[in-house]
């Protein structure tokens, strides 16, 4: 008889990324609350404002009675691209307020910051207001359609990973 196979060792994708979202499948989350939880952390993991990220998705997760730990791993793996969207995102809200807001640059925002700050906090103000304008616009579409794309995928991929585990205990 041949020896068992050794499994291959794992990753650390497969330690740090795939086992943790495989054990939120495994926690008796139905596929909506899981959908659910996937959009509240791409919303809150994509909000155009450094520091707001833990904050939003823990008290949304909370108000919503949905698995906070969920929230708060999927909305910090957005943090990539958080960053690569907040520079157009701010330049974007910059420009919402039509002609009399100028444009926000770099040199623009060194220049008021060093000659006039209070110019530079209004000139950050209207741009982070109007980032997250173009943020919350964006996602009333893109959110229900995330949450409708994800649900029947992780109901079909929820009922296989349980099919394996029930036939187990029969």
């Amino acid at each position: 008889m041949p020896p068992p196979a050794t499994p291959a060792p794992r990753s650390w994708w497969q330690r740090r990324l795939l086992d943790p979202l495989l054990g939120l499948l495994r926690q008796g989350l139905t596929p909506h609350q899981l959908a659910l939880t996937v959009v509240l952390g791409t919303a809150c993991g994509t909000i155009p404002v450094l520091g707001l990220t833990t904050l939003t998705a823990t008290a949304a997760a909370l108000r919503l009675r949905l698995n906070v730990a969920a929230a708060l791993l999927i909305a910090h793996l957005w943090s990539p691209v958080q960053l690569l969207l907040i520079i157009p995102l701010l330049r974007q809200g910059a420009l919402l307020w039509g002609d009399d807001a100028p444009e926000l640059t770099l040199d623009k925002l060194r220049y008021l910051l060093a000659h006039d700050w209070l110019a530079a906090l209004q000139l950050l103000w209207h741009a982070i207001l109007g980032a997250l304008l173009l943020w919350a616009g964006a996602f009333l579409v893109l959110g229900p359609v995330l949450y409708f794309a994800l649900r029947p995928l992780l109901a079909r991929f929820m009922q296989k990973t349980n099919q394996p585990e029930q036939s187990e205990t029969a």
